[in-house]
């Protein structure tokens, strides 16, 4: 038996008019709408059967940063899962306060793609366990990337964005992806702009193509509808955990239920 899949949900969490932590869930990164309160949830997917959570601070407003810690201190409490907190992360102090307030684990983007060594102190200072790295990636299909796939007869390559998919960086995702892993990210976790949250399955072709450039441990993200896109996934594209939003916070899907999917079909899940 290889080793065992992880099933991860996760929150989008903003400010609301009030000022309180709200989960949000959107498509493409727009038209977002309040999903649920991020202590509540964490409650939740905590007795499901969740294997790890993950909350993404979707703004990071540096106004709401101290409200957020306080956020995640609450959500800790609620989780004895691995808690993995992104947003707004930019440097060593940011890191340190992250894990001070309960995370186990901080998700880097923006931060680590203006500032590359941000890896390094980061894996060097709490270790490489701590320090996921989030690749927001988008396709393109011009001739200005380094690694292309042929997706439906089409040469694709996929490229990093950054503030949430609000801008490209021209940096190719597979070519960040290796680098990041060699200046010590423990894990990456690879999102599809095009995917998110459309329910029509994950970007196995990009998911892919990262998995085979990398040893590190690849977390997939965006696009979820059910266990079978959860399946696909993790046969045809390689990934060590799958990430869900929407099929969960609706529920469309339980944990369990996918777990159970995943089971009868040999995949190797923590039931």
């Amino acid at each position: 038996m290889g080793l065992t899949k992880r099933i991860i949900p996760c929150i989008d969490v903003d400010l609301d008019e009030d000022g309180n932590a709200a989960v949000y869930t959107g498509v493409n990164f727009e038209n977002l709408e309040y999903t649920g309160d991020p202590v509540e949830l964490a409650e939740k997917y905590n007795e499901s059967g969740a294997d790890e959570f993950v909350f993404l601070d979707i703004t990071a407003s540096a106004e709401g940063r101290e409200t957020m810690l306080d956020v995640v201190s609450a959500v800790a409490d609620e989780c004895f899962i691995p808690l993995t907190v992104g947003g707004g992360i930019r440097t060593k102090a940011d890191i340190k306060e992250t894990l001070r307030a309960g995370a186990d684990k901080v998700s880097i983007t923006t931060g680590a793609l203006e500032r590359p060594a941000l890896i390094e102190e980061g894996a060097a200072a709490f270790g490489s366990q701590c320090i996921v790295i989030s690749v927001d990636a988008r396709r393109r299909y011009d001739d200005a990337g380094e690694h292309y796939v042929e997706v439906d007869g089409e040469d694709v390559w996929f490229e990093c964005t950054k503030k949430g998919g609000r801008e490209g960086t021209g940096i190719d995702a597979v070519a960040w992806a290796a680098e990041a892993e060699a200046r010590g990210a423990g894990e990456l976790f690879v999102n599809s702009i095009d995917r998110d949250g459309t329910k029509d399955g994950y970007d196995v072709p990009l998911i892919r193509a990262v998995s085979e450039a990398v040893s590190t441990p690849v977390i997939a993200s965006s696009g979820c509808g059910g266990p079978e896109h959860v399946y696909e996934v993790f046969e045809e594209g390689g990934a060590d955990a799958a990430l869900a939003a929407s099929i969960f916070h609706y529920g469309e899907y339980t944990i369990e239920e996918v777990k159970e999917y995943l089971d009868e079909r040999g995949v190797p899940v923590r039931l």
